[in-house]
């Protein structure tokens, strides 16, 4: 029974490790490139070093390339090349005075397919802005009405605490243009690691949108509102006018940010294929207390892709107005939480240029994981702006204030939907007020009666009654086995009555959720497990299966109290399932499925108390 045990935790262990090998190395594998990254070690001497460019150069008829001119301290280089090349290049004499060498993947604009753009908005004229009167505490834009996705996050709630003044957002994109309504938002400098030069226009319009979101000028009396608008921008382009960029610009982008004192890193750009010279980037920007966020992915796929998947990058997936997944967001590994990124039911409005007559300043709805991401950036950045600095707290922040999703296996939403308002509260005072609390209560259903009656947390209840059940059932018996309770007992009780039913809403990387499910379903319930169903399968919510571990375990001194407090845990199990949920397979959820766990239950207890008290 050991082995067979052993062998079982074994074959699931590697299916996990094979699943994850899978995925990891399915996702690198689709990472397209152009050109070769060649990272020396930054201890060789100048003199050896090229040298050793120059014998590259002869023997791959290629010109090795600093990046950009912040590459040549980290002796970083790039070469034209395939993948052919690239195992050349791998093996050859020269990978011994290198890190690393790995393609210099392309990430882009997260594809966009059917997410187009909505129609243009105009605001109204500056003679009627004047009439306008802001509603309450809203800012007076005149479009702010049109921006539901601010109002979803209750951003003017954590208006009241701070705007972000103090902190510094770094928009890695196609760079930003100061657009009429970014003229009044604060800027520092930036860099075009495109085309090598300080001003970071933006030629795309992409970046623009993104950044409006985090920090768009507001209370202008024109346009639209950023969440965090007394906060500086940092415009940092690494993607060309068509929306792809190389793995190179982008870690050097993210090296700059880290060194020029930004707070906050948005990306709203992603690819296939893991990189070491960004994965280094990134650990860089944290450990100097970035906080680094990036888009899921709109390809629709379980993963998010990079650079949302690296660690110490909070990954966002995507939400309609109607708070659910939209069609088009990545789920799954990678994914941290949840914001607004549009549907077709409505888009995320800012000003931004016209992607089609570049140049010329518009009001645009997209939608998006790119325009997920700056809501999170923005809503770090209020956090920041609260003195919380270090960028696993916030990220807690975060986590912790969302709106959580029930029954959310598959991870679509992460730790649940952004709420600035609770977020900012949180970091200031440490804890969700009684407000805040009772505005969760009343968001998931706990106010609702109907929850309490159809399930939820009371469906606890029965799980605990069947624990408590099994050891009244084993304490009943103690007369017999007044030295036994060990950890075979104990393991048998909670494997038949309730089995680590905590795990069933576990969601780990790329793991498929059926093992948790397994794992998390006591001896009764894995027919369900196995099945997909909720009924009882009549064969495992029987005697029967006590019956067969007390034939195969009875001679073992240690492993035999593990059939009897299986058998005693299951009879607390169908015991209590008789009255909370009686459906069994093939025979419904009526009196004769009642009488039928009832009597199985009543079956096992007599089985174990049996073979107690004939023990000798």
């Amino acid at each position: 029974m050991r082995r067979l045990i052993l062998t079982c935790l074994f074959t699931l262990g590697l299916g996990f490790a094979l699943t994850m090998f899978i995925n990891v190395r399915g996702l690198a594998a689709n990472g397209e490139f152009e050109t070769i990254l060649l990272d020396f070690k930054e201890s060789i001497p100048q003199e050896i070093l090229q040298n050793e460019l120059n014998a590259i150069a002869t023997k791959y008829n290629v010109t090795p390339q600093l990046d950009n001119k912040f590459s040549a301290k980290d002796h970083v280089y790039i070469v034209k090349g395939d993948k052919n090349r690239l195992q050349e290049l791998r093996k050859s004499v020269f990978a011994k005075d290198t890190e690393y060498i790995e393609p210099n993947y392309i990430y882009k604009i997260p594809k966009l397919g059917e997410i187009a753009r909505e129609a243009e908005y105009s605001p109204p004229q500056l003679e009627e802005e004047a009439e306008l009167q802001p509603k309450l505490n809203a800012p007076n834009d005149p479009l702010y009405s049109k921006q539901w996705h601010l109002h979803n996050i209750n951003v003017e709630g954590a208006w009241k605490q701070n705007k972000g003044k103090g902190v510094t957002v770094a928009v890695i994109d196609t760079g930003i243009s100061q657009v009429r309504d970014l003229v009044e938002t604060k800027f520092v400098k930036g860099y075009d690691f495109v085309n090598d030069r300080e001003k970071a226009t933006d030629d795309n319009g992409h970046g623009t949108h993104v950044a409006g979101t985090i920090a768009q000028s507001t209370n202008n009396s024109y346009g639209v509102a950023g969440i965090a608008y007394e906060a500086s921008l940092m415009p940092l382009k690494v993607l060309s006018n068509y929306g792809g960029g190389t793995v190179a610009d982008i870690a050097e982008a993210i090296r700059f940010a880290a060194d020029n004192g930004a707070d906050v890193i948005n990306m709203s750009l992603g690819g296939g294929g893991e990189s070491s010279l960004m994965k280094e980037a990134i650990a860089y920007a944290h450990k100097k207390g970035v906080v680094i966020i990036a888009a899921a992915g709109n390809e629709s796929q379980n993963g998010a892709s990079y650079p949302a998947r690296y660690p110490h990058v909070i990954g966002v997936s995507a939400l309609g107005p109607d708070g659910l997944k939209p069609n088009y967001s990545n789920y799954g590994a990678g994914v941290d939480i949840s914001a607004p990124g549009g549907s077709d039911a409505g888009k995320i409005l800012q000003e931004t240029i016209d992607m089609d007559n570049k140049g010329e300043e518009t009001f645009l709805g997209l939608q998006g994981t790119s325009m997920a991401s700056p809501h999170v950036a923005g809503v770090a950045a209020l956090i920041k702006a609260t003195e919380v600095k270090d960028p696993d707290k916030i990220l807690a922040v975060l986590q912790q204030s969302a709106r959580p999703i029930n029954d959310d296996s598959l991870n679509y939403y992460g730790a649940g939907q952004l709420n600035a308002e609770a977020a900012v509260k949180r970091a200031i005072e440490g804890e969700i007020s009684f407000q805040d609390f009772f505005r969760w209560l009343r968001d998931n259903g706990y106010l609702n009666p109907g929850f309490w009656i159809d399930g939820g947390a009371v469906a606890l209840i029965p799980k605990i009654l069947m624990v408590l059940g099994s050891y009244a059932l084993a304490w009943f018996l103690r007369i017999y086995f007044p030295a036994t309770w060990g950890w075979s007992l104990t393991s048998g009780l909670i494997m038949g009555s309730s089995g680590l039913f905590f795990l069933k809403g576990i969601y780990i990387f790329d793991i498929p959720q059926f093992p948790f499910r397994i794992l998390g379903s006591s001896i009764p319930e894995l027919g369900n497990a196995i099945q997909g169903t909720d009924a009882f399968n009549p064969i495992f919510a029987s005697v029967l299966i006590p019956l067969g571990l007390m034939a195969l375990l009875l001679g073992h001194p240690v492993w035999k109290w593990f059939a009897i407090g299986t058998s005693l845990g299951m009879a607390a199990c169908l015991g209590i399932s008789s009255i909370s949920d009686p459906a069994v397979w093939g025979i419904g959820s009526n009196i004769f499925s009642r009488l039928f766990l009832v009597g199985n239950a009543m079956l096992c207890f007599v089985l174990a108390h049996f073979v107690v008290t004939n023990k000798e």
